[in-house]
């Protein structure tokens, strides 16, 4: 039913249930499994500290590649072949974008459940995935 599935992973708890349920699905279907983390641009704004900038963003990068490091290895260990990515920008567009250059059949991504106000003043990244994606997408609830 699936031949590529991309899953969204962010390190938080409800990320990680959402990584298990993509792996669970890519070995029920002998699907690649494609993970994407996203460093969100808006974390750095423009300013004059160009070199703590840069400073934060190879940081953040590091403790990326460490956590899907982990990620490929369980992945090996259940026989699901794994490619994992790092990308910058708004979440929710970097999400669909991915999986449209992947070409993705299925998101898989985890919803932290913010309140009303959250999403009003933040947004919400799964709900613009959910309406924005051309394929299925699965929200784990927390």
């Amino acid at each position: 039913m699936f031949s590529k599935i991309l899953v969204a992973v962010d390190g938080s708890d409800i990320s990680k249930i959402a990584f298990h349920r993509a792996l669970d699905l890519a070995k029920q279907f002998n699907a690649e499994l494609h993970t994407v983390s996203i460093v969100e641009s808006g974390a750095m704004s423009p300013g004059t500290y160009d070199s703590n900038k840069k400073m934060i963003s190879q940081h953040t990068e590091k403790t990326c590649r460490d956590y899907l490091t982990q990620l490929v290895e369980e992945a090996k260990q259940n026989d699901v072949m794994i490619t994992t990515h790092i990308d910058v920008g708004h979440a929710g567009n970097a999400i669909i974008d991915m999986s449209s250059s992947l070409k993705c059949d299925l998101i898989v991504m985890g919803s932290r459940g913010k309140g009303v106000i959250d999403r009003l003043i933040l947004g919400s990244v799964s709900s613009h995935v959910v309406n924005n994606a051309k394929i299925s997408v699965l929200v784990i609830k927390n």
